[in-house]
């Protein structure tokens, strides 16, 4: 069972009732002190001489906890802080593998999950059979169990349990594994989640599943290009002359909120200390944000490029590029914001899961010349492109997508134009898509660099961490 390959389903969540939230907290709180206090005893072992992690006891400390958790749930806790050591042990090996090491800096052993001064991490689990998800086109939940000691403090009755609203869909679906609930402070949010266990002969049509549109071989086929932009995670057009474009504006923003904060936090360390949990944990959050909606990007554009029936991608390599882009605040965004690679990457692997063929070629030059009569008289600004010759005024991305498109397939008619920034020239046609921290959706013109806000968990006003 261990064995089978695991995905993971994420969603985010919010209490369906004041009880329900108010008791939410008080169990996510009681997850954090449990698991410091392991982890404590177990690096006591590990630094001193004769001792071994495996051998410290902490079952006593059920006592203390299952009445708040439930004690499946300290197993639960105890379970996931045993994996983190095994981590740790096969990263060790590594470390010390003379035959040629992977891994280069020595590996710290597990942390604490906060502390009391810093505040705690709201991390709780639930173990595979103690949870239920109630799907429903409207409206869906997760219910699990609390210990008796939550149950009597907000009155449940018999066999009642805290009940979650979720948002979102579920993309793999077999054997359910430890669900893990995250309350990410920053967003003031709760996220769920929920992998699964899938067996590896359902793992090829699970992935295609996960999409709405397929890949239809009898009818005609077109190609397609996609820019990796920096300002733009993705700009794509169609032989068709279809377009659209994923904005990446308001992410960096938030990249950078994060970035700016960890430098404001490094400043304050005290001398000789290079980092601390909260700095951690923003460089975490900072990455799984950028992922989320990058990674979102790539599956909404391959069911985009599956509904027109495209087979053929070519996709932009900057690797001739990159060291002489046009902006230095461009390569900043492409190498620590978008990490190019990693995106070329993504893309490749969930369009190639469906059957669209993904070969990269050379974006060199792919802005620099007017795609439609190849002068090189031409300024680009942001996300305007203008030629000085034909006068062609379009979307600088956009602009890249067809140089590389039409670098393969030959000379093909003027895509749909997308405007720069400017709402008067709002076009008829091409899509512009914006993230809003959970959906990709369609952005008005002259609102490409606002961001969306959605309604979020917060906690209750007279929540303390217990």
């Amino acid at each position: 069972m261990s064995d089978r390959p695991q995905r993971t389903n994420t969603y985010t969540a919010e209490a369906t009732s004041n009880r329900y939230r108010q008791c939410l907290f008080d169990w996510l709180a009681a997850h954090a002190p449990l698991w410091n206090q392991i982890t404590y005893r177990r690096r006591q072992a590990y630094f001193s001489d004769d001792g071994d992690v495996w051998d410290a006891d902490y079952t006593d400390l059920y006592d203390e906890y299952a009445p708040i958790l439930g004690k499946a749930t300290c197993q639960q806790i105890a379970r996931k802080n045993s994996e983190a050591w095994r981590s740790h042990f096969r990263l060790l090996d590594k470390y010390h593998d003379d035959s040629g090491p992977t891994v280069t800096e020595k590996p710290s052993p597990p942390g604490y999950w906060g502390t009391r001064d810093e505040g705690y991490e709201l991390h709780g689990l639930v173990r595979n059979d103690l949870y239920t998800f109630d799907w429903d086109e409207n409206r869906s939940t997760l219910e699990f169990g609390v210990g008796d000691v939550l149950e009597d403090r907000y009155d449940f009755e018999h066999n009642e349990r805290v009940t979650l609203e979720v948002r979102g869909n579920p993309q793999w679906d077999s054997d359910d594994s430890r669900l893990e609930l995250i309350y990410d402070e920053h967003a003031a949010q709760l996220r769920v989640q929920h992998p699964v266990r899938i067996r590896p002969d359902n793992l090829q049509q699970q992935r295609k599943d996960a999409f709405t549109h397929t890949l239809d071989s009898e009818n005609t086929t077109q190609a397609a290009a996609i820019d990796v932009g920096a300002n733009n995670t993705l700009a794509v057009v169609t032989e068709g002359g279809e377009t659209a474009v994923y904005h990446a504006r308001p992410e960096f923003n938030r990249f950078q909120s994060h970035s700016e904060r960890i430098a404001t936090l490094q400043s304050e360390l005290p001398e000789e200390e290079y980092t601390s949990h909260r700095i951690k944990r923003l460089y975490d959050e900072r990455s799984r944000k950028r992922n989320h909606s990058r990674d979102a990007a790539v599956k909404h554009v391959t069911d985009w490029l599956l509904e027109r029936n495209v087979d053929t991608v070519y996709v932009g390599d900057l690797a001739d590029v990159l060291d002489t882009h046009w902006s230095a605040d461009v390569n900043e965004k492409t190498h620590a914001f978008w990490s190019h690679r990693q995106l070329l990457e993504r893309i490749q692997l969930t369009l190639g899961d469906v059957g669209i063929v993904v070969p990269e070629v050379s974006e060199a030059d792919s802005s620099s010349e007017c795609p439609e009569c190849a002068s090189s008289d031409v300024t680009r600004n942001g996300d305007s492109f203008r030629c000085h010759d034909c006068e062609l005024d379009d979307h600088s991305d956009v602009a890249g997508a067809w140089n590389i498109l039409q670098s393969e397939v030959g000379p093909m008619a003027r895509p749909a134009a997308l405007s720069a920034e400017r709402g008067r020239d709002a076009p008829q046609e091409g899509a512009y898509w914006q993230w809003n921290e959970h959906d990709w959706i369609l952005a008005d013109f002259g609102e490409q660099s606002r961001s969306v806000d959605q309604p979020s968990l917060s906690k209750p006003a007279s929540w303390q961490p217990g």
